[in-house]
């Protein structure tokens, strides 16, 4: 199946001169989220990838059934804030400002076998801070998977050094 056809571009959003990629009629169809889902898991498998990490929000509907598939654990990755227990955390930049991203200080055993995975790999910065957490807590981050990666802005700098698996590529 062509995956890529799956994926809605929606004009003009959030701002003027966006061309967002919109994954959701990808999650409606089935069959389509099955085999994503399947080509990432096949991936996590040749890294052998024990526990999965994943960034809110687009990243628990990619990270969570990856997991599933693997018979392994999901660790969520998630604003400042939200997460209840003890958490590590990491400042990353934004495009205009910064932000902090949080894990459970327990989320990952140290020497565990990582994967962590998104619906999107743009400019990189989520995930490096994602990467950093994982690297933290002491586990070994052995791959990074994505349905979509935007080629123009770079993202693939910002994880230099790891395996990394996207199903669709946009220049």
């Amino acid at each position: 199946m062509d995956l890529e056809s799956k994926i809605r571009e929606i004009p003009d959003f959030p701002q003027p001169g966006i061309r967002f990629k919109d994954i959701t009629p990808l999650l409606a169809d089935g069959a389509a989220y099955r085999q994503a889902i399947d080509e990432l898991a096949t991936f996590a498998r040749e890294v052998g990838a024990e526990c999965v990490v994943g960034p809110e929000a687009r990243g628990f509907v990619v990270g969570a059934p990856l997991a599933y598939a693997l018979g392994a654990g999901f660790v969520p990755v998630r604003k400042r804030g939200k997460l209840p227990h003890r958490t590590v955390a990491v400042e990353y930049a934004l495009e205009y400002g910064t932000d902090v991203l949080e894990i459970h200080a327990d989320g990952v055993e140290p020497g565990q076998r990582v994967i962590v995975a998104d619906d999107l790999l743009a400019t990189g910065g989520t995930m490096a801070a994602t990467v950093e957490l994982v690297r933290k807590l002491g586990g070994q981050v052995v791959g990074a998977a994505f349905l979509i990666e935007l080629g123009a802005l770079g993202g693939r700098r910002r994880l230099e050094g790891l395996p990394i698996r996207t199903l669709i590529h946009y220049d």
